[in-house]
Formats: structure tokens, sequence, C-alpha cells
């Protein structure tokens, strides 16, 4: 019973998680209509795109054995971000607004490779599924404190 309780568990945070992914849609249908970024910050979508990263390792059976499902929606969030990435940089309104979002998806592929490397090369079993597990959390918090990051704008 356990099993079932947590798989229609896990099903039901896919799907609500596949819903917060695709909430900012109607946001960069804005964009590309409008061709431009505007007054958008790209922090957001950088966090959640490091957030999935890494919890998308995590989830994997030779780090975190059992959490496939972890696996698959982050995975799936990963590619959506891209997505919301890629659009920002092609309608970012100005050169310098393109510039900082490159070198924050630069800093994002950077610690993500180094979670990658380190939990490969330095880590087994445990201490692993410990630190990727801490890695995952500490950027999640970043991600959904990265909003924040529109009040420096605003000043």
């Amino acid at each position: 019973m356990e099993h079932i309780a947590r798989f229609f568990f896990g099903v039901s945070g896919n799907v609500i998680a596949l819903f917060l992914f695709l909430s900012p849609v109607v946001t960069f249908w804005r964009v590309i209509r409008k061709r431009s970024t505007e007054d958008f910050s790209g922090v957001p979508y950088n966090m959640t795109l490091l957030n999935c990263l890494l919890s998308a390792w995590y989830g994997l059976p030779f780090v975190s054995p059992n959490n496939i499902l972890v696996s698959t929606i982050n995975g799936t969030g990963s590619v959506i971000e891209a997505i919301y990435v890629v659009i920002f940089l092609i309608f970012a309104v100005d050169r310098r607004a393109r510039l900082s979002m490159l070198g924050l998806l630069g800093i994002v592929a950077s610690i993500f490779t180094t979670v990658v490397l380190v939990s490969l090369l330095a880590l087994h079993g445990n201490a692993r599924k410990v630190f990727c597990g801490l890695a995952a959390t500490i950027f999640s918090i970043c991600m959904y404190a990265s909003p924040l990051s529109i009040m420096v704008r605003e000043r």
C-alpha cells in the first residue's frame, strides 16, 4: 500500500510541477509577440534551470535509488526552462541584458558541471546522495528567492 501511495502522490506532484514549469508560457508568448523581454528578469528562469538540472541529477538511480519520478519531471523542467532561457536570450532588450543572461547561464552550467564531476569522481554511496541532495536543496532555495531579483531592477 505504501508503494501505491508513494507512486500516486509522486505522479500528482509531477503533474502539478509540470503546470508550474509551464506557467510562464503566457509571458513568453508576449515576449515573442512584442519581440522584446521588456522589463522581465531572466534570473528566475536560469535559477529554475539550475534547480531542475540538479534535481534531475539527484533523482538518477546511481545517485538516489527509487527516485525516478524526481528525474523525469525535473528533466522535463530542464528542457522547458532551457527553452525559456533561449527565448530570453534571443529577445533580450539590449546587449547588456543579453550578456548578463549569458553570464548567468555560464554560472549555471559551471555549478551543474562541478556538482556532477564531484559526485562522480569523489563521492560514492550515501555521500554522493547527500552531496547532490544538499546542492539541489540549496539551489531550490535560490530558485524560489530569485524573483526577488526584480527588486534590484526597481531601484
